[in-house]
């Protein structure tokens, strides 16, 4: 066998890239040939691992020609020319009469709980900010119903949801494209064997291919510049995007696009000659699909019968760029609003990666600050409507009238003896420390001991054991 290794390390750890080197050297072992020696690629270098894997490229193409000549009639691709679209796009004339995305997706036919291929159109039922409103974050209660859905969940558990980009992005899009977002087409692969995204409808239309697939407020990859430098006919543009997908040119890369988080569209902006002309063939080969976004699970069904709420801080901030950044899948929750009329949001359940004791005395102590006390929540309430006490929950955040999420749940569950809750407001205090917890020595019992008192008997012997000590 002939081989080669290509590694991908980082030369401040003791075993840098040792699997790539154990890897060449039990093939030699086993009689294979190396075409070349390892690639060891070392992300402390300057220009990235790139620096290493650009020049083992050239040198491995190179000596599996000399090894596998090209068959007669066949010649190499040279480089900045385009490999062929993986799909192509059959423009329609008219504009056929087919059913909605939700329609397709949630049919009756569909077999077994929802997934991506076959997500759930939820309704929203609430959409509802919890942040005071002098908090700078924008943090929503959001309520899907599931009525129907076969979803089932336990705490801990997450809760995928598929975003669509927005409208003003969409239509910024097509602008600097010079797409017309009511065209409809059919998505054929170019060789068989290879499926259509399933997403996508067909016939499909430019505004559903955008909104609901096309992640153009991404940041956008390396290998983005290089096939955008390969469709450009700019000699000025084209030069700059191979500047940027060059291994030189890393450094410059990460100082326009991803320091700032500049995304896709912003690019295509700054580059209106070739973004113009680039063919729609290519639109799924040069922009990644929008990925569904993970939220844990912030009620029990217990509590919530057919109901599922997340808890959710709608991401936007401030970088050198005038535009603010803002989170795609956030931004887009917090403009739906279901007192406008209906809206539905495809989302699918996953098995999370917290565990809670299934044992009833055994007690939890959970510690979630800010949004994170979301799963924590669901645990004390599916725990609540079994009866089990032994609920301890550290809570912290900046104020306690602006951003105490649930303060009047908890309160409640303490005042019937289900929970105990210690909390502690950073911005309230000379110094962020617990309110209720000092670690270390302190007078009149008021360190652990204090918790001690309000805990299980488990916990208190715990608390008297550390308090001595210390």
């Amino acid at each position: 066998m002939d081989f080669a290794v290509l590694g991908l390390g980082d030369s401040s750890y003791a075993k840098y890239n040792f699997v790539a080197k154990k890897l060449h050297r039990r093939l030699l072992q086993l009689g294979g040939s190396a075409l070349l020696p390892p690639c060891l690629g070392d992300d402390q270098h300057e220009l990235g691992p790139d620096a290493a894997i650009d020049p083992w490229l050239r040198d491995l193409w190179v000596r599996v020609l000399e090894l596998y000549p090209v068959p007669q009639g066949l010649t190499v691709i040279p480089a900045g020319v385009p490999l062929p679209s993986k799909f192509t796009l059959h423009f329609l004339q008219e504009t056929p009469s087919t059913c909605s995305e939700e329609q397709r997706v949630a049919s009756p036919d569909s077999q077994g709980p929802p997934s991506e291929l076959q997500p759930f159109f939820a309704p929203m039922v609430s959409n509802r900010r919890v942040t005071g409103p002098l908090h700078f974050q924008d943090v929503r209660l959001i309520e899907f119903d599931i009525t129907g859905s076969g979803i089932s969940f336990v705490a801990g558990d997450v809760v995928l949801i598929q975003p669509s980009n927005s409208a003003a992005h969409i239509q910024q899009f097509c602008q600097v494209l010079g797409l017309n977002p009511d065209q409809s087409f059919l998505l054929q692969p170019r060789e068989s064997g290879v499926p259509c995204p399933s997403r996508l409808p067909q016939p499909c239309s430019i505004w559903q291919l955008v909104s609901q697939y096309l992640d153009i407020t991404s940041v956008p990859r390396r290998s983005f510049f290089e096939l955008l430098a390969c469709l450009s006919v700019h000699e000025l543009e084209r030069k700059k995007l191979l500047e940027f997908s060059s291994a030189q040119g890393q450094e410059e890369l990460y100082e326009y696009c991803n320091r700032p988080r500049r995304t896709i569209l912003e690019v295509l902006y700054d580059f209106p000659h070739t973004a113009g002309t680039i063919p729609p063939d290519y639109l799924l080969d040069l922009i990644p699909p929008i990925r569904p976004r993970a939220f844990s699970i912030a009620s029990s069904l217990l509590a919530h019968p057919s109901r599922l709420q997340i808890l959710m801080a709608v991401v936007q901030y401030q970088t050198r760029l005038k535009e603010p950044r803002r989170g795609l899948c956030t931004s887009w929750l917090a403009s739906l609003d279901p007192g406008q009329g209906p809206v539905q949001v495809p989302l699918w359940v996953r098995p999370g990666g917290l565990a809670f004791p299934k044992t009833p005395n055994t007690p939890v102590i959970m510690v979630g600050p800010g949004t994170g006390v979301a799963p924590f929540r669901a645990a004390i309430q599916e725990r609540v409507a079994q009866g089990r006490t032994g609920n301890i929950l550290f809570f912290g955040c900046r104020w306690q009238d602006q951003d105490f999420y649930w303060e009047e749940e908890w309160r409640g569950l303490e005042r019937k003896g289900y929970l105990t809750l210690v909390t502690a407001f950073s911005r309230e205090q000379g110094e962020q420390a617990w309110a209720s917890v000092r670690v270390g020595p302190a007078p009149q019992g008021s360190s652990l001991m204090e918790l001690s008192a309000r805990a299980p008997p488990a916990m208190q012997r715990t608390c008297q054991q550390t308090s001595r000590k210390r």
